[in-house]
């Protein structure tokens, strides 16, 4: 009897043997809930629609404007605003069907008075009594700079935004070669940033240094700056503070036109509390979106938590993701907050087994959902790109849906930046350990590809530190002027480049930097608060640095574009793992082979060594393709770019050798040159 073939997830790990069941069933759970969404709304892309039925939107058959609004447990609900003098209670909506309320607004009546950039609210009536509310479907929500309090706006532009001869498609990227940026942060002047002023000076820059794919942070409106947007309040809202939708749509179209993808930080894991802007008890009910009670609340975040088995639910935040690919041309998203979602206790343990990922604890609706979101990101956008940010290791998370797994493209690889974080904090020099350098980049399945990183926004902030600021301290702000000879600036800039190298060129199938740290960005992120007496001067990017030859930031700088270059020649990221040529804890040398490239890595503190040998695969002649040492890179010029090295045949051990000068704490790469 022919015995029955594992699912694909199984099949490729035999460790999730034991779990081959659970991982069956997880499959079964997400087509039971796909063919639900067909059997109502026909198809998922269908069921996405919600954002063109919900809000507010104009009926040409009618001639006037509908707003809708899904409040089950309201008793009533009055649209007001300037079209009606603020009186509160006029426009009353009609019940529908199954707790949807509706408005139709006469053109002939309303021509004049419900405009686009009018402001406006919804009161809703329940057994807690009158709220004003900001509509939850709403395009666009603004402040009002003296009262501080926020109003949803009517977002009916007369001239539609021109998309002609917007046809870029990510799937073209050979690789991901990611900027993380926040546009509000982005400017060097110590006020908030916008989109148009990102769009004409910074895409230039990004475009230049090399990186092919931006990442924007705190896109959707959240109420509170400092959160860094990750309390979002209105989901469809593009953030005020940083411009209109069209000028982000001005921005992604720029983007485009210089080769870049923009994909988006979605924020579906939590929202923000907050009752006078978000979704919170909107009809009166601590459940409408969210969980009841307890569960309702994030114990760790202070913002609640979406009931992601509610249909409802499900349907306004896959519509979310719908609306950004087809609204806003975005090339994918970073999911953020995955581990949070994935499990009951959001992730906050300290053992990680089969029972933990697929038994016990284990928050199915969510994993659902996010089978879901994925399935109609590649419906809606077939080479868009989706990321999960997960701590936990999830089996299965960046694995396609019919073996089992969630459906994502990427996971980003956290254990990277935490591992520098850790031994840069508290480890000595002496004490590194080229091995585990060695192994820690390469823990990760062949078949799950990865976003390596050493470090990203969370490390920026205040209350943690860059690693060009582990390296070196407050000596960064006085010693990097290129005259200036520091030893402890030495150290830094060199373990700088050399640990964003290894990272790169062994860490995963793409890379990912955050704004600014390129180049060695000196300061942390402090928005402005009433702690710092609300100032701007940590929350922005000083470009100067960089664009100063004279100061060691251009060193900097100019090694990363170096970097990504060698990267996208060789294709580095696409290829198969590297293999370990040597790993020598008395040198503290590492070197590897990946892509026919030879990369050699000396942490010594000390150690430079003479016609220091190792075996290669294969025979030739090898020059220099990349070395930290440049005096170019802000090194000291130590290395001979022009020698070729030649392999030495030990007729004994039957191997190819290579003997180079290998100078403490450089990296050089070599590429063989003859046959």
């Amino acid at each position: 009897m022919k015995k029955n073939r594992k699912i694909g997830l199984v099949a490729n790990d035999s460790w999730l043997e034991p779990a081959e069941q659970e991982i069956i069933d997880r499959k079964n759970r997400y087509q039971k809930a796909l063919q639900d969404i067909e059997n109502k709304w026909g198809s998922l892309q269908a069921c996405a629609d919600a954002y063109n039925y919900f809000g507010i939107h104009y009926d040409a058959k009618r001639h006037g404007w509908v707003y809708r609004e899904w409040a089950p447990k309201a008793q009533d609900l009055y649209i007001f605003g300037d079209f009606n003098n603020w009186q509160r209670y006029s426009h009353r909506l009609t019940w529908v069907k199954d707790g949807i309320w509706e408005i139709f607004l006469d053109e002939e009546i309303y021509k004049n008075k419900f405009v686009h950039q009018s402001l406006i609210k919804v009161m809703v009536h329940s057994d807690k009594g009158f709220t004003e509310r900001i509509p939850s479907y709403i395009r666009r929500v603004v402040q009002d700079p003296e009262t501080h309090n926020f109003s949803g706006q009517v977002w009916l532009p007369p001239k539609k935004f021109d998309w002609e001869g917007d046809k870029y498609d990510i799937g073209r990227l050979n690789e991901l070669l990611i900027y993380e940026a926040h546009i509000g942060m982005a400017q060097e002047k110590e006020a908030v940033g916008s989109f148009v002023e990102f769009a004409d000076y910074i895409i230039p820059y990004i475009k230049n240094s090399g990186y092919n794919t931006i990442q924007l942070m705190a896109i959707a409106e959240h109420p509170y700056y400092a959160s860094f947007g990750y309390h979002v309040s209105n989901f469809f809202a593009v953030s005020s503070r940083f411009g209109t939708p069209e000028e982000l749509k001005y921005l992604i179209r720029k983007a485009h036109e210089q080769g870049l993808a923009v994909i988006m930080d979605l924020v579906h894991s939590h929202t923000v509390k907050n009752i006078n802007e978000g979704l919170n008890e909107f009809d009166g009910s601590d459940n409408q979106y969210f969980h009841p009670g307890d569960r309702g609340n994030h114990p760790h975040w202070d913002s609640k938590c979406f009931d992601y088995g509610k249909s409802e639910v499900v349907q306004f935040l896959l519509s979310n993701v719908k609306f950004w690919l087809k609204e806003f041309h975005f090339d994918g998203f970073r999911f953020d907050g995955v581990t949070s979602m994935l499990y009951f206790d959001h992730g906050f343990r300290d053992i990680w087994d089969i029972d933990g990922y697929f038994r016990e604890g284990v928050e199915w609706d969510a994993l659902i959902y996010l089978q879901l979101a994925n399935k109609l990101i590649q419906k809606v956008k077939p080479h868009a790109v989706s990321i999960a940010e997960d701590v936990s290791g999830m089996p299965g998370l960046a694995s396609p849906i019919a073996d089992g797994g969630i459906g994502f493209d990427y996971r980003l690889g956290m254990g990277i930046p935490d591992y520098w974080i850790r031994i840069l904090k508290e480890k000595q020099d002496e004490e590194m350990d080229p091995g585990e350098m060695y192994q820690v980049m390469i823990n990760r399945l062949p078949e799950v590809k990865t976003v390596a990183y050493c470090e990203s926004h969370d490390q920026a902030l205040v209350g943690d530190q860059t690693i060009a600021f582990r390296l070196m301290q407050s000596n960064i702000y006085f010693h990097m002027h290129k005259e200036d000879s520091d030893i402890v600036i030495d150290r830094g800039m060199s373990l700088h480049k050399m640990i964003r190298l290894l990272t790169i060129s062994l860490g995963g199938q793409a890379y990912l930097n955050f704004m600014g740290n390129e180049f060695g960005h000196p300061d942390w992120i402090d928005f402005p608060r009433e702690g710092n007496n609300w100032s701007y001067q940590y929350a922005r990017r000083m470009w100067s640095l960089v664009e100063n030859p004279d100061l060691k930031f251009h060193f900097l700088g100019t090694f990363d574009k170096a970097m990504l270059d060698i990267i996208r020649e060789f294709n580095i990221l696409n290829s198969d793992f590297g293999t370990l040529l040597n790993a020598d804890d008395w040198n503290k040398t590492i070197v590897f082979e990946r892509n026919k490239l030879i990369f050699i890595f000396n942490f010594h503190i000390n150690h430079s060594i003479p016609d220091y040998e190792f075996i290669v695969p294969e025979p030739g002649d090898y020059r220099i393709v990349l070395n930290t040492d440049n005096p170019a890179f802000g090194g000291h010029g130590r290395i001979d770019e022009k020698t070729i090295f030649i392999t030495r045949y030990h007729e004994k051990e039957k191997q190819h050798g290579l003997m180079i000068y290998n100078t403490n704490r450089t990296a050089i790469v070599l590429k063989r040159i003859t046959e």
